[in-house]
């Protein structure tokens, strides 16, 4: 118990892909106890992320029985292909049946750049054009300008070998091509990128709001812990109000 003294949290990874657990785990406090599951996304694509509910369940029942005080079923996408409505829906009837609070990286995103005051974004992805067009119209449910959605060219299975300044590059391509925005969205943990949001954010001169700090951010919050992280943007640096959306 003295490691989790702060709470536990339980997050369901959405591939076999290392990286986004051990960024999470060395970004949060100390006192916040983490269990990770893992469901096995392989291709990437829309029809792959709508079969995936039962899948998710199954870690579900093992973090229930742990005795989580928050879970995080993550990734963006198998989400937000149910569109915003039906993704409340799901996490509405697990909350019911679990008796534990949870959100979605897609809530999560919302719930962030809401908390900045953004109105418009940017976004940054790994996915291709027909894939990024159900991710804007995501964002424009939830009441966001989507200036672009702009997809890295890179093969699902090979994100994470992705440079960082490559990243950097595309993304500020994309923000000045769009004419700017209130914020830089990076949708996805497969790609690692936390050394570059701090550049960004310098050099664009607006926040960015990249998955892994917005995650911690928002497990801090939901265990009422407001602990500033410097050196992976003004999220985490500010810790500013938390609202559910």
């Amino acid at each position: 118990m003295f490691t989790s003294w702060r709470g536990t949290i339980g997050v369901i990874h959405p591939t076999l892909r290392p990286g986004p657990n051990e960024e999470l785990i060395r970004m949060l406090p100390e006192g916040i106890g983490v269990l990770s599951l893992h469901v096995n996304i392989q291709r990437g694509t829309p029809d792959e992320f709508l079969q995936m509910k039962s899948a998710f369940e199954k870690e579900l029942d093992l973090l229930k029985e742990a005795g989580c005080d928050v879970i995080h079923p993550s990734g963006a996408p198998p989400f937000m292909v149910h569109g915003r409505d039906g993704e409340k829906k799901i996490i509405d009837e697990w909350e019911r049946h679990y008796g534990i609070p949870m959100f979605t990286s897609g809530q999560n995103h919302v719930n962030a750049l809401k908390a900045i005051g953004a109105k418009s974004i940017v976004g940054a992805t790994y996915f291709p054009e027909k894939t990024n067009a159900i991710f804007s119209q995501y964002f424009k449910d939830a009441g966001f300008e989507v200036k672009a959605m702009a997809g890295v060219d890179v093969p699902f299975n090979k994100v994470q070998e992705l440079a960082g300044e490559v990243v950097y590059a595309h993304i500020k391509k994309a923000f000045l091509k769009a004419g700017g925005a209130d914020a830089i969205y990076m949708l996805g943990s497969g790609w690692r990128t936390l050394h570059i949001i701090d550049l960004l954010e310098q050099d664009l001169q607006v926040p960015v709001i990249h998955p892994i700090p917005a995650r911690v951010w928002e497990f801090q919050k939901r265990l009422h812990i407001n602990e500033r992280i410097e050196g992976f943007g003004s999220l985490v640096g500010t810790m500013p109000k938390f609202v559910i959306s």
